[in-house]
């Protein structure tokens, strides 16, 4: 019998996977990032990054750098929130790779209280923002 630990984890690990699979609608080419906001174990929100609605989808510029509007993975999911009857509070953040501090921001505001991901960045201060906010963040490195 599995502790409810161990199945906590193994949810963790297959949203982390679906989130993976969203972030292939990405048009981005130097990387795809998707994420998924969990609550009461439903889907409330999806995101992967790419270009504001209405803009050609297109996420880098002629020498391979990102377009500064191009939103991120985690940007996008919050925002449909705000556009859905639904709220985020105490919700479950899925995300592909470690939030930047931008995303992290948001991720405060939006009263999300765990983050899972699956990739490390460079740059550590979004994870450690949220560390100091009291969320929790679990990096669960998985194979794709």
């Amino acid at each position: 019998m599995k502790s409810p630990e161990e199945k906590q984890t193994e949810l963790d690990i297959r949203y982390l996977r679906m989130a993976g699979i969203w972030a292939e609608n990405s048009y981005c080419e130097r990387r795809k990032v998707g994420a998924l906001i969990v609550k009461n174990q439903m889907i409330i929100s999806d995101g992967y990054n790419g270009t504001p609605a209405g803009f050609e989808n297109v996420c880098e510029d002629e020498n391979n750098v990102t377009k500064p509007y191009v939103l991120h993975a985690e940007a996008n999911a919050i925002t449909k929130i705000a556009r859905s009857g639904n709220n985020s509070e105490d919700a479950t953040l899925y995300v592909t790779d470690a939030p930047c501090i931008e995303c992290s921001k948001l991720i405060i505001q939006a009263g999300i209280r765990r983050v899972i991901f699956n990739r490390t960045y460079r740059l550590e201060d979004g994870i450690n923002l949220l560390k100091r906010a009291g969320i929790e963040v679990i990096h669960i490195p998985i194979s794709e």
